[in-house]
């Protein structure tokens, strides 16, 4: 689980375009969005789009989940790793 939570992070620094943060700068369980990291819903999209890309993984927008699958890397890979294939 701990290289998947990796790869998110790379791939939240590379989709996303964050130039400034590397992967160590991200923590596992801090929030993704408002006081943690700062995303927000274009952000969440875009993020949305390159999960898709990589894991083969739709994420509805519609879903009453997504914001909780959204809330946190450790969040995200455990959504992934669920759903992958």
């Amino acid at each position: 689980m701990e290289q998947l939570q990796t790869e998110i992070k790379a791939l939240i620094i590379e989709a996303l375009n964050l130039e400034d943060i590397a992967v160590e700068d991200i923590e596992t369980d801090a929030p993704l969005f408002g006081d943690g990291l700062g995303l927000d819903s274009i952000d969440a999209l875009e993020l949305g789009l390159a999960i898709k890309k990589k894991y083969n993984i739709v994420i509805d927008a519609d879903d009453t989940k997504t914001r909780e699958h959204f809330a946190s890397v450790a969040n995200l890979a455990n959504y992934i790793a669920a759903n992958k294939a």
